[in-house]
């Protein structure tokens, strides 16, 4: 999975002091143990002791090598053993393991080049908490409240806006609660004030939930990281970049409210394609209809939207005006 530049430096940091915080732990429990039972240090001492000679016993040559290889293990086995019955005597059970933060990587993160699962396991952490920052941070599905929406028939519809958006909200959150590589892509057109940015983070939070990797970018952001990353191709922002095409969902709100130009065009078809090409699922919303991203855009990333995406239209009363109103 992919996770930004940002993410993966919290979690690091996440890991390195639990890791510090866990050797720090060893380290006290050592302490307490050599105060209360002073045979244990000599132990240690003696075991670092048998350890040396193992490995200058391993450069020598003939029986006399494999004689001293041999004594010495007997030595440390016994060693060991005596220093278990002592602390299992004197402390509670796993006092004196001296274990890391991680058996499979130490605390290091990495098993070679591969991210660690322990390291793979914060990084689902620090990306929900992102995920809730930018969406909004408390948006659920059973939050959404149909009652604003008008229940008469809109003659335009054939359907009142209720029932069409009773339709929206369990589409998203089947799309939401059944998440795979294969979901497909959702395009959310409509006025403002209708639920688009409010379903788009609910879907968000519950993608994240189920430990995928969630982009979830206004188009302004979006855009302005991708021309940055043009003019200014650091390696930090070739990564923080590459998410886009990389995450496992990306949601790109309020397509339509960045500064339109011939860049922002040829990046959007890009992504697009990229995605599409890839079968990396997308959610976009927008206020324009088709023939508007058409005129904005290209014929081409209208078709690509209208070929590639679900389209769910949201429609009733701007509901910010309506919660002005006391409603």
């Amino acid at each position: 999975m992919a996770y930004s530049a940002e993410v993966v430096k919290r979690a690091r940091a996440r890991l390195a002091q639990a890791k510090e915080d866990r050797e720090s732990e060893n380290r006290q429990h050592l302490a307490v143990a050599y105060a209360r039972v002073p045979r244990i240090r000599e132990i240690d001492i003696q075991l670092r002791r048998t350890m040396a000679q193992a490995a200058q016993a391993a450069f020598l040559q003939g029986s006399d090598g494999r004689e001293l290889l041999e004594e010495a293990k007997r030595e440390n086995l016994e060693l060991q053993q005596e220093r278990a019955i002592l602390a299992m005597e004197n402390f509670e059970e796993g006092y004196l393991d001296d274990s890391p933060i991680c058996d499979k990587c130490g605390g290091s993160g990495y098993i070679g080049s591969n991210m660690c699962e322990c390291l793979t396991e914060l990084c689902r952490q620090e990306q929900k908490k992102e995920v809730s920052v930018l969406s909004g941070s408390r948006e659920a599905f059973n939050q959404f409240r149909l009652d604003y929406y008008p229940d008469r028939i809109d003659p335009k519809y054939g359907a009142s806006p209720r029932t069409i958006m009773e339709r929206n909200l369990k589409i998203c959150r089947t799309y939401a609660l059944t998440f795979a590589p294969s979901a497909g892509n959702l395009l959310f057109v409509g006025g403002t004030g209708l639920g688009k940015t409010f379903l788009s983070a609910c879907i968000a939070r519950a993608v994240a939930d189920r430990g995928c990797s969630v982009v979830y970018e206004s188009a302004g952001h979006l855009f302005g990281k991708l021309e940055q990353a043009k003019f200014n191709p650091t390696e930090e922002a070739r990564r923080e970049t590459a998410r886009f095409t990389d995450c496992d969902l990306l949601i790109l709100d309020d397509l339509g409210t960045e500064m339109p130009g011939q860049f922002v065009t040829a990046a959007f078809y890009t992504l697009l394609n990229d995605r599409i090409l890839t079968g990396k699922p997308m959610v976009v919303s927008t206020n324009l209809n088709i023939d508007e991203i058409a005129r904005r855009y290209s014929p081409q990333i209208a078709s690509r939207l209208q070929g590639s995406f679900q389209g769910l239209t949201f429609v009733g009363e701007d509901i910010r005006v309506l919660k002005n109103r006391g409603l």
